[in-house]
């Protein structure tokens, strides 16, 4: 169980990002693009990681959302582009590369544009090694697109807006056991609900998909933080990090920091039982 940020952010240093507690970190900034040089992205990367005691993730613009207006090849073009930016990144050291991609809606009811998505992030991931690479997926329900589309590349993890997209829970259910899930569940809206239950859930939830396990199972606002002020973007981190925390709890003793409502009527849910009571629901 673990806790990461997902889409960008308004202006704010990374040591503050730290402090928020989110264990693997991005500077929130917009994503390197696929024209970029992999020298200068490599640079920045290790900028923010030298400032940093934790693990920092490099973002990439995804091939389909900043290509799909462009030529019919323009996708596949920016998915080898961005290929050796990551064979950069691994050989420096960089952990963990996400693929942002807010603009895929279209894949769900044009077949040309789902197989052009499929094929640039073939090009994109086919074969890698040393480095754990995540596509994350926004913008709405993509649950439309056959799993296969998705599921069949080959990502280690995938990261969904459940905010924007409730029905991409349909694809979580379908995600092979072995894949990492991060739940982009802490709604983006400055006045949205930020309660650790809901949170709570989600991991939870996800983990129990396919045998998945707490283990591959991340938790991260839903994209989009950028244009709220800086203290209540860092607040909804920090939400989001103690929520993380608390999944990976035992119930007994998150308890104290949750409703009790949360866990329905019976006598012994968390934080219920004392000593001499009968744990028969």
């Amino acid at each position: 169980m673990f806790s990461t940020l997902l889409g960008p952010l308004p202006a704010i240093a990374i040591a503050d990002i730290e402090a928020t507690g989110i264990e693997l970190l991005a500077t929130g900034a917009p994503p390197a693009a696929g024209d970029e040089e992999p020298a200068r992205v490599v640079e920045a990367w290790r900028a923010v990681t030298d400032a940093s005691d934790r693990a920092v993730k490099q973002v990439l613009a995804g091939p389909y959302s900043a290509g799909r207006d462009g030529p019919r090849d323009r996708p596949a073009e920016l998915a080898e582009r961005l290929r050796a930016t990551i064979l950069a990144l691994t050989e420096a050291g960089c952990p963990f590369v996400e693929i942002d991609e807010p603009d895929a809606l279209a894949i769900t009811l044009v077949p040309g544009e789902r197989a052009r998505f499929a094929d640039a992030h073939r090009r994109l991931v086919e074969g890698l090694a040393g480095v754990h690479v995540s596509l994350a997926l926004s913008g709405g329900n993509l649950d439309g697109a056959d799993p296969a589309t998705f599921f069949d590349l080959a990502y280690a993890s995938f990261a969904f807006d459940l905010i924007a997209g409730p029905d991409n829970w349909r694809l979580i259910a379908q995600a092979p056991g072995d894949r990492g899930i991060v739940c982009g569940a802490l709604d983006p809206a400055a006045g949205g609900d930020e309660t650790p239950e809901l949170l709570m859930w989600a991991a939870h939830y996800a983990a129990s998909t396919q045998g998945r396990g707490l283990d591959r199972v991340g938790l991260a606002n839903a994209p989009g933080l950028a244009s709220l002020e800086p203290e209540v973007a860092l607040r909804k981190l920090r939400r989001v990090a103690r929520a993380a925390t608390l999944a990976g709890t035992d119930p007994q003793a998150a308890a104290a920091e949750l409703d009790p409502r949360a866990f329905g009527g019976r006598r012994n849910r968390p934080g219920r039982i004392r000593p001499g009571d009968d744990p028969t629901p």
